[in-house]
């Protein structure tokens, strides 16, 4: 029973469904991974071991009873985003690390009327702030495949968590890029899915029109079991859309590669800071598409220049109209002896927020302020237009859109980048978000350090089985997935 990280989600389901192995074995395996193997990873906030094997021997007995899903009894980590009855909920945050939540997102509750078993909470840029996983209040999380690299972020706890085999699969979060970039950095699968398509009631917001939670795992069939869960409409989320769901497992066949038109937009490919093997890596896997079927297109999309500057003036316009309720009142962190209420706010913020948090809070305050509201936020607004018909236009010819999912490899932890240079480093992934359309990372290689390269795939809205799809036939046809780091080998 050495080798239960290594199962697929569908091998785990099977082996609980025929006795193989019970979920209390199950989830004692993965916790004692977790006490061995974290501590040099650092993905985990919070480990729930007495929950987790409470609901193991719960999930046992539904399986016993015959009462169980397809999901019942296989462990799963969610991202310190989501909020976890009784349990700890920080966002990677000072503001929130002793907030206790008193419900559960819609994400949890739909993961624990699964059968899933929750063995944690992971690591996280503070509210989802950041593609390094370093500005966290809990300190940074490294990459499985280098420790001494970041596993991106703002996903990277989930991302991490699970290349090291510390989680058969993960929630995440994907604002501008924080699902598929750590899936990129990490050699995971990781699926941002259509605005609208999971709830994010629960789910702590930074940017309300464009957060948007998704699965990361190693394979699109892993991702497609957890979708099945998480997809769907929730009345208690205004912006979650109600739209037939698919089922995600069973489509997976279900798009032939054959034929599929996969547009390559010939301005991302002559991006500046495109590192030469990541380029080489998903032309590559861009060819075995081409073997398998399909017909590359170059496409135009020309408002590749705008998607920078758009995205970092509405994201923290809207990160700094939901992060004021964090003011030392009501829950969180609370300035201690505060001589009255506006030095109470003050210092409940300023030693309540990292220094990424505030930096953005300030740049949407003063994009929010009289003077330059027209200026600023509302040009940003129609810009985003621009980019969202700009991608429609493309899927007028073409029926995914291929890119790297970020420009390079993993970069080292304290490598001190710029704001401007780690925000170009997004170039790829925030024009997703500002449409409101889904898409995936897949692992295609490796450069020259063997750190993993991710391709990404975007779809129109509402293809998520779609993307799914390609990815699980390109799937079965490479072998990069089942790839695994060295710490990831490592037996409990």
């Amino acid at each position: 029973m050495t080798d239960l990280h290594r199962l697929s989600i569908r091998e785990l389901s099977e082996g609980l469904a025929g006795a193989k192995f019970s979920s209390r074995e199950l989830t004692e395996h993965y916790l004692k991974r977790i006490e061995k193997i974290d501590a040099q990873v650092k993905s985990y906030v919070t480990v729930t071991a007495e929950q987790a094997l409470a609901q193991a021997d719960a999930a046992d007995a539904a399986i016993k009873a015959g009462t169980a899903s397809v999901l019942t009894g296989v462990p799963i980590a969610h991202k310190d985003i989501f909020c976890t009855q009784g349990i700890k909920t920080t966002a990677g945050s000072k503001m929130l690390d002793n907030f206790i939540s008193p419900y559960d997102a819609t994400v949890v509750a739909k993961g624990k009327a699964a059968g899933l078993v929750t063995l944690g909470k992971v690591n996280m840029d503070e509210f989802a702030m950041g593609s390094t996983s370093e500005n966290s209040y809990y300190g940074a999380t490294a990459n499985p495949w280098n420790l001494s690299h970041v596993p991106g972020g703002s996903s990277g706890g989930s991302a991490a968590a699970v290349a090291a085999d510390l989680a058969p699969f993960a929630t995440g979060t994907d604002t501008g890029g924080s699902i598929r970039q750590p899936a990129s950095f990490c050699g995971l699968t990781g699926l941002k899915p259509t605005y609208g398509r999971v709830s994010r009631f629960g789910m702590i917001a930074y940017a309300s029109s464009l957060d948007q939670g998704g699965p990361m795992a190693r394979s699109a069939e892993d991702c497609a079991y957890l979708m099945n869960v998480m997809a769907g409409h929730d009345a208690k989320d205004s912006t979650s859309v109600e739209k037939n769901i698919d089922n995600y497992v069973a489509n997976l066949n279900g798009t032939s590669v054959k034929g599929l038109r996969i547009g390559i937009p010939k301005q991302y490919f002559n991006v500046a800071g495109l590192d030469a093997d990541v380029k080489a890596r998903v032309e590559e896997s861009l060819k075995k598409l081409e073997e398998m079927g399909a017909t590359l297109v170059e496409i135009d999309l020309t408002m590749t220049d705008a998607y920078v500057p758009t995205y970092y003036l509405i994201a923290p316009a809207e990160a700094s109209s939901n992060l004021q309720r964090f003011d030392g009142v009501r829950y969180g962190y609370r300035a201690e002896n505060p001589v009255d209420l506006m030095d109470l706010y003050k210092r409940s913020r300023s030693e309540g927020f990292g220094k990424e948090v505030q930096q953005r809070i300030l740049i949407g305050t003063y994009a929010l302020s009289a003077g330059y509201y027209d200026a600023y936020y509302v040009k940003a607004q129609k810009v985003r237009r621009l980019i969202q018909q700009d991608f429609l236009k493309a899927f007028e010819s073409v029926d995914v859109i291929a890119a790297p999912a970020a420009p390079t490899t993993a970069y080292k932890i304290g490598a001190n980048l710029s704001p401007v240079e780690m925000y170009l480093g997004d170039i790829y992934t925030i024009a997703v978000n500002l449409a409101g359309l889904p898409a995936i990372n897949a692992p295609v290689g490796f450069d020259k350090d063997n750190l993993p390269v991710g391709l990404q795939l975007i779809g129109n809205y509402w293809s998520e089985s779609q993307l799914l799809s390609v990815v699980h036939q390109y799937q079965q046809a490479t072998d990069w997935h089942t790839k695994r780091a060295a710490i990831a080998e490592e037996n409990a």
